[in-house]
């Protein structure tokens, strides 16, 4: 994530006025430190040295450094959302479509979560410890498959016998994985081929 280019996406836990470019500073700021550092070793009190403010300036914006953690991770989040959505606004039966999303899901992944290692701790914590940002996250991921899965049953391409939640839920368990930095660290020398083995698998049961 380009760090000179970060767009509020999640403000659950954030104060201040949301378009101040005080809380861009801070999060500019984390972010380069967060790299640096890693995002457990960074302290509230680091940024500040590192911006110039005090402490408690930096608290009129943030509640704590995981609410800073959180915007960086949720502008995260947001890029592979939007590479997802790309993939599958390209048009096509719903089957091709289902191909890209999976395909796009790892290899977005895979660039954002392992492009930068310090980065990675703040995708790990937020795994661990369920941020609001992936909560997020993964409803609209899941919003997304479900509408796939209505168009396919729409147009023929897939089974309408099971219930639709049942199905997505079921589809959006072998996608997981792949959506949790922590998990997809040991599939690393699998996701080459995984994207297109699992599509077909699951495409052959959605087969009418």
């Amino acid at each position: 994530m380009n760090a000179t280019t970060i767009t509020s996406t999640h403000s659950g836990t954030t104060r201040g006025p949301v378009d101040h470019e005080v809380r861009n500073q801070i999060v500019i700021a984390a972010t380069q430190h967060f790299r640096l550092y890693g995002y457990e070793k960074t302290t509230v009190s680091d940024l500040a040295k590192a911006i110039g403010f005090s402490k408690a300036y930096i608290y009129k914006f943030f509640e704590s450094k995981q609410a800073i953690g959180e915007l960086i991770c949720a502008n995260c989040l947001h890029e592979i959302e939007t590479d997802v959505r790309s993939a599958v606004d390209g048009g096509g039966y719903p089957s091709e479509k289902f191909r890209r999303m999976f395909k796009t899901i790892v290899e977005s992944s895979l660039r954002l979560f392992f492009e930068d290692r310090k980065l990675y701790d703040i995708a790990a914590s937020a795994a661990t410890e369920n941020w609001e940002s992936v909560r997020t996250y993964e409803a609209r991921i899941k919003m997304l498959l479900q509408d796939i899965l209505i168009q396919g049953r729409e147009t023929g391409e897939f089974e309408r016998k099971t219930p639709l939640d049942e199905t997505a839920a079921s589809i959006y368990l072998v996608f997981r994985p792949y959506l949790n930095p922590l998990i997809l660290q040991h599939s690393l020398d699998s996701t080459a081929d995984a994207p297109a083995q699992l599509s077909s698998l699951i495409l052959r049961s959605l087969s009418p």
